[in-house]
């Protein structure tokens, strides 16, 4: 019987909200901190395909697409009809309390389908998504408080 499974996780990262989603908005950087990423191409403004891990060396794939932008502020997304798995989600950057950086707050909802995929699905979420999705932000915290997430686009090559 499908379900849906949601996971949500907040944290504070010592980075403006506009460093924060301009990189997050480049969903090909994602895979730099989230390990079950293989890839995600950007087709266009709006869609995007993804490629996480699956068992054995698999790949589960879907096509997604931009339901709300709000610049700075929020991103959310939803996979298109005809996807492996059928999920949605949403990022948000608000600024922390205290004037202490950004609480970067990331909802995803997924629905499994039943049968070997179901299960493929089920060892790519793990039995803790939540505590995956916690790593992920984590990776993401220190990339960005390390100052490594800045894009170097344009920038002058150091005196190495």
């Amino acid at each position: 019987m499908n379900h849906a499974n949601k996971v949500e996780k907040v944290v504070t990262i010592n980075k403006g909200a506009d460093e924060l989603y301009r990189f997050w908005h480049n969903f090909e950087n994602l895979p730099l901190f989230m390990k079950h990423l293989k890839e995600v191409k950007v087709y266009n403004d709006r869609r995007s395909h993804w490629i996480t891990r699956g068992p054995l060396d698999s790949s589960i794939e879907w096509d997604a697409v931009i339901i709300e932008d709000r610049e700075n502020e929020l991103i959310s997304w939803a996979s298109v009809q005809g996807a492996d798995v059928d999920n949605s989600g949403s990022v948000s950057f608000q600024p922390a309390p205290g004037n202490r950086g950004t609480e970067v707050k990331v909802v995803t909802e997924y629905n499994p389908p039943g049968g070997a995929i179901g299960d493929a699905v089920a060892k790519l979420f793990g039995k803790e998504p939540k505590q995956q999705l916690a790593d992920d932000l984590h990776r993401f915290k220190m990339m960005a408080e390390a100052g490594e997430i800045a894009t170097i686009e344009g920038q002058p090559k150091g005196n190495g």
